[in-house]
């Protein structure tokens, strides 16, 4: 045996056979039945061409067959490279070229969008999830355990500071020990719990919980869409034990009028991050006898961790501890560790740290020094080794929990002809907690701001286009080193959303 997701497939379908594993929008199946089918597109895949090492890259929304490619992958060795639904052919073409994926794996919406970004003469790589589904039914089939558990697993995209996103490298290994360290941390969390899964499969929150909770025999709801309304009625209906989520969605679904009545007695883990979390939201759901832990992490430490009970009730702005195979430390002005208490650069350490960034060796020794991976995020830690979060160093914006590089908004909208300068900032939300607002000085005469969210339309996803724009008469304030000042901006528009007319 190794020490993959496909060993803990294995043992969860003999273990647990008839037990739901996954259920995507109320189509259920069990651990026999996703070890069988996920076995059965393994088998297609290598029938295929594919081999352990190469990427496969999928674009599509969440889905039941989605999860199966997933799993399927994992067991070959394959290696999956999601990108968001809502991306544009510009960035599939780029990510394309960055992975050279054996297949791209589409849903019927995306397909055309992903023929634009192939070409004709790429189109031989373009495949649809739909054979997938197909072989839900069919022959079984015995693979071996393939995976290599010291190999990369999957590749996630993160938005940084700088305008080209980075594909931060999970490993087998590091998947398994951050579930592991779940489970024995939490112990209600693993075999038999329930957890409502709300995170898109281009993200930590969605790839990365998936095989987590499936390789600690969890039962996995999930929903293809976020609605308050259906989200509270799963957590009160399947007896919900475990709930991770942005603040937005835990603040939509306490303005509902069922939330006051609502049966969350099972609600055993609640985990918050992603966004500032306000007092009052914890208050509304402390006193529904759910504590919201707030969590602190990253895709490049491999998953988040969250305050345990005892912190989360008597300091609750404070992220926990971390885990037991990992360590938390701030670096001072010095670059040294500094004491408790000292506000410095958040550093991190442990077994599900990242295995580098894909195919970008000086981005990966920029962050990784002395074991520590730098996080670029503001923070402190106490005593007891609680991190508590300040501010973000990396200019990103955080819209429905997804992470967005401003940088490569203002690259986009810098190609205009007439713009001179450009400042993408976070003006708030009531759906999403944030969104891009880009502040523009140029010539006026040239501008037209329904001409700068048509060429955002077609270089960005939809996510990314700023919904708030303003067209500045003089230029823009900059910081002593010539920097544009992005604090003196926010300030000036800290209240964006109320006065100012969304454009999108």
């Amino acid at each position: 045996m190794s020490f993959t997701v496909a060993s803990a497939l294995k043992w969860w379908a003999r273990d647990i056979p008839d037990t739901i594993a996954l259920s995507v929008d109320g189509d259920a199946v069990s651990y026999a039945q996703i070890h069988d089918w996920s076995a059965r597109v393994g088998h297609h895949l290598l029938k295929s061409g594919v081999r352990p090492g190469d990427r496969i890259m999928i674009v599509s929304l969440n889905s039941l067959p989605y999860a199966l490619l997933i799993l399927a992958m994992a067991r070959i060795g394959a290696i999956g490279t999601p990108l968001t639904f809502r991306s544009s052919a510009a960035e599939i073409a780029e990510a394309v070229a960055n992975f050279d994926p054996a297949f791209l794996f589409t849903d019927n919406d995306r397909e055309a969008v992903a023929i634009d970004a192939l070409g004709d003469h790429r189109t031989g790589i373009l495949r649809n999830l739909s054979e997938i589904t197909a072989l839900r039914e069919g022959e079984r089939h015995d693979l071996p355990l393939m995976a290599d558990e010291n190999a990369p697993m999957f590749v996630i995209a993160t938005s940084g500071s700088t305008a080209k996103s980075k594909g931060v490298v999970q490993t087998q290994r590091g998947v398994m020990t951050y579930a592991c360290e779940f489970a024995v941390m939490e112990p209600r969390c693993g075999k038999g719990a329930r957890f409502l899964s709300l995170g898109p499969f281009s993200s930590q929150s969605g790839y990365l919980l998936l095989l987590q909770f499936l390789a600690t025999g969890v039962s996995i709801y999930m929903e293809t869409k976020f609605e308050p309304e259906r989200a509270l009625r799963l957590l009160v209906e399947k007896q919900i034990t475990m709930f991770l989520a942005v603040p937005i969605f835990f603040e939509r679904m306490a303005a509902l009028p069922a939330f006051a009545e609502a049966d969350l007695s099972h609600l055993y883990f609640g985990q918050i991050a992603g966004a500032r979390v306000k007092l009052s939201l914890l208050k509304a759901w402390r006193d529904k006898g759910v504590i919201l832990r707030q969590a602190y992490g990253c895709t490049e430490a491999g998953g988040g961790w969250a305050a345990r009970d005892d912190t989360a009730v008597i300091t609750p702005e404070k992220c926990g501890r971390g885990g037991l195979f990992n360590e938390f430390a701030i670096a001072g002005e010095d670059g040294e560790l500094a004491p408790p208490g000292t506000v410095g650069e958040i550093l991190f350490r442990g077994s599900s740290l990242m295995g580098g960034y894909w195919n970008n060796a000086q981005a990966t020794a920029d962050a990784l020094k002395d074991g520590w991976f730098h996080t670029g995020d503001l923070g402190h830690v106490d005593e007891f080794g609680n991190v508590t979060f300040v501010d973000r160093l990396k200019d990103i914006i955080i819209s429905g929990g997804l992470n967005i590089s401003a940088a490569e908004i203002e690259k986009v909208i810098a190609e205009v002809d007439g713009v001179e300068e450009v400042a993408v900032i976070a003006a708030n939300d009531d759906m999403f907690g944030e969104t891009p607002m880009a502040v523009i000085h140029g010539d006026k005469a040239k501008l037209s701001i329904a001409d700068i969210i048509a060429h955002c339309d077609s270089a960005l996803a939809s996510y990314k286009v700023p919904r708030y724009v303003t067209l500045e008469d003089e230029p823009l304030p900059r910081l002593p080193s010539g920097k544009i000042s992005k604090p003196a901006i926010r300030a000036q528009y800290h209240d964006a959303a109320a006065r100012l007319e969304r454009v999108r």
